[in-house]
């Protein structure tokens, strides 16, 4: 399953674990994605979707 948001294409983020002793391992930040039926044009549909553009109504939800 790509951790994608469908509407701004928002992925993983790479970047540093840092330790107290200043070790740094590589680390995956993944976004949050949840799989919400969405309104379109044809009807309804499953998409995944991050919560940042559920929560400022990118999208709107079907119920």
């Amino acid at each position: 399953m790509a951790r994608v948001c469908d509407i701004c294409g928002k992925g993983k983020m790479i970047g540093n674990n840092v330790s107290h002793a200043n070790n740094r391992s590589k680390k995956i930040f993944f976004p949050n994605v949840q799989t919400v039926r969405v309104v379109t044009n044809g009807g309804t549909k499953r998409m995944r979707v991050c919560t940042r553009c559920l929560r400022s109504g990118l999208v709107k939800k079907a119920s």
